[in-house]
């Protein structure tokens, strides 16, 4: 049976509490003083703003505490399935707190920020770590799950490059872009060998055996699911990417030719 501390279920408080607040003051307070073009921006966009911010600040935090543990925490790292998870359970926490922030925020604000993928992710991700949380389960591949979020901040630049108005020839433009691509690629893509072959270096152990069918399924799915909207969105960066790259060479064609012309 699932048994959550008092620590966790307080962090995970305190997280959706902090994001809540983020979202309906800290974020339109410092936007409309640090960016003016903010105040011009529709109800709707300015929902999403907030809410992209706060997804800024939160991959920010957890993505740096996931790398620390990937590096440092030599229990979970020895022992993939059932190393201590006390660490990992502080990152999760936080997490999980944002995740039902989000999605309340996702439901209440459908028409302005509503998406039917982001549900399914944040419910996948809630079930997986539900596990490490309340059984200490899979804290190893719960804490990897996170270095996705190191793409999430270049994600969120693009959009805010766009509703501002920058060209997409802009080089701070073409900059994110670039690094968006690259590193969504090297945190949700070309990561997928090293952990699956983890995933499957595990199967038929004892290790495994002892985490029961629920968990196993649990850990399974939502990785699965998870990795397919990582393909689809990557697909959609990288489409995105090229034409950006195709959009610069017709524009130093055109230079080139006006140079000639000149």
């Amino acid at each position: 049976m699932a048994s959550f501390s008092n620590l966790t279920i307080g962090i995970a408080v305190v997280s959706f509490t902090v994001f809540q607040l983020l979202f309906h003051v800290l974020s339109p307070w410092v936007s409309t003083r640090i960016t003016p073009g903010f105040n011009n921006l529709s109800r709707k966009r300015k929902i999403e703003w907030n809410s992209r911010t706060v997804s800024t600040f939160h991959a920010l935090v957890v993505g740096g505490f996931c790398l620390y543990i990937l590096l440092y925490d030599d229990a979970v790292n020895a022992d993939h399935l059932w190393g201590d998870p006390s660490i990992v359970k502080l990152n999760i926490a936080i997490t999980t707190g944002y995740l039902i922030s989000d999605l309340l925020l996702i439901i209440y604000y459908w028409k302005a920020i509503g998406d039917k993928f982001f549900v399914i992710h944040h419910l996948a991700a809630l079930y997986a770590y539900y596990f490490v949380l309340g059984k200490g389960l899979l804290a190893y591949f719960g804490n990897f799950r996170l270095l996705a979020e190191f793409s999430t901040p270049f994600v969120n630049q693009r959009w805010f490059f766009e509703v501002l108005g920058y060209p997409k020839s802009s080089k701070a433009n073409i900059v994110n872009g670039v690094l968006m691509t690259v590193v969504f690629f090297v945190v949700r893509i070309a990561v997928m060998p090293i952990y699956y072959s983890h995933v499957i270096s595990s199967f038929g152990t004892e290790a495994f055996q002892r985490l029961g069918f629920a968990a196993q399924s649990a850990w399974i799915i939502s990785s699965v699911v998870l990795d397919v909207m990582n393909v689809m969105w990557m697909v959609k960066i990288a489409k995105g990417c090229y034409k950006v790259i195709c959009l610069i060479g017709q524009e130093e064609a055109k230079t080139h030719r006006n140079g000639k012309s000149d």
